[in-house]
């Protein structure tokens, strides 16, 4: 099942996404679909409004999440490329929900920095509350997959130890455009992920390199704070990034980038100077 929320007129709506239609459900949003205890069956069952894929504008598909967690050097092949040791735990940092955009709205670029780097990502929705969840009962908490660009602004990011000035600037997020669900993708186990820059591919990798798993960081994540329905959880990015080419290249104003998982979705965003 793929799930999503779209714009209509002044506002939104949850969606659930077939071949040929994407048809409104009775949520504003998909978070706030999450939040019911049936949204499995709410979410096959409803049958609102439909509309012509190529017509409809996705918004981001949690549009107010309570947590955006996101993952440092989680890819075999990213760490090599800092050349830096294996993490014994998860390097965690937060985004706020104003960098969130839709997967097909442009990349709104800083005036403060020429700096800005690409990040293909796996991330995933919590679909149940969890607290202290074990990593064998991990999975019975996602409510799906979904793609993420976690566009990063490299010497904001470098200022200090801390990377959040440099992941927060706003609309710098593409998420979307669907969530599938876990049964629908293999749980994501071993998926291609790959982005293009201009249509010249820059990252080509699998989600079998993650050295945490969607699973383990469930369970990680939920040991120090309860992860509710809606929450977004972005694994990490692999190998390829512009900011470890020799030389370093960033994006520029007019390049279109495009983030693809396998079977999950692609992000495609148009790269604009700062408004």
């Amino acid at each position: 099942m793929k799930l999503a929320t779209i714009v209509s007129g002044s506002t939104t709506v949850a969606a659930r996404v077939e071949d040929d239609s994407v048809i409104e459900l009775d949520a504003i949003d998909l978070g706030a679909l999450l939040q019911r205890p049936d949204w499995r069956t709410a979410a096959t069952s409803s049958a609102g409004r439909a509309h012509q894929p190529d017509q409809v504008r996705f918004a981001p598909l949690v549009v107010a999440p309570s947590k955006i967690l996101c993952v440092g050097l989680n890819y075999l092949d990213h760490i090599r490329e800092t050349k830096l040791d294996d993490p014994a735990y998860p390097a965690l940092f937060t985004k706020f929900a104003a960098t969130l955009s839709g997967a097909n709205d442009d990349i709104l670029l800083p005036s403060c920095s020429d700096m800005v780097d690409w990040e293909a990502e796996l991330a995933f929705v919590v679909g149940k509350r969890a607290r202290h969840v074990s990593e064998e009962d991990a999975l019975d908490h996602i409510a799906g997959f979904t793609v993420l660009n976690d566009v990063s602004v490299r010497d904001w990011q470098r200022r200090t130890s801390q990377w959040d000035q440099g992941k927060n600037f706003e609309s710098t997020t593409p998420i979307g455009p669907v969530l599938v669900t876990p049964e629908a993708c293999g749980d994501a186990a071993d998926l291609r992920i790959s982005c293009s820059v201009d249509e010249v591919v820059v990252q080509d990798s699998r989600t079998s390199q993650l050295l945490f798993t969607p699973a383990a960081l469930l369970s990680y994540v939920s040991t120090f704070t309860t992860l509710e329905p809606g929450d977004v959880i972005s694994t990490g990015t692999p190998g390829g990034v512009g900011g470890s080419m020799t030389p370093p290249v960033f994006l520029r104003a007019g390049q279109v980038v495009e983030t693809t998982v396998e079977g999950v979705g692609t992000c495609r965003n148009l790269c604009v100077p700062p408004r």
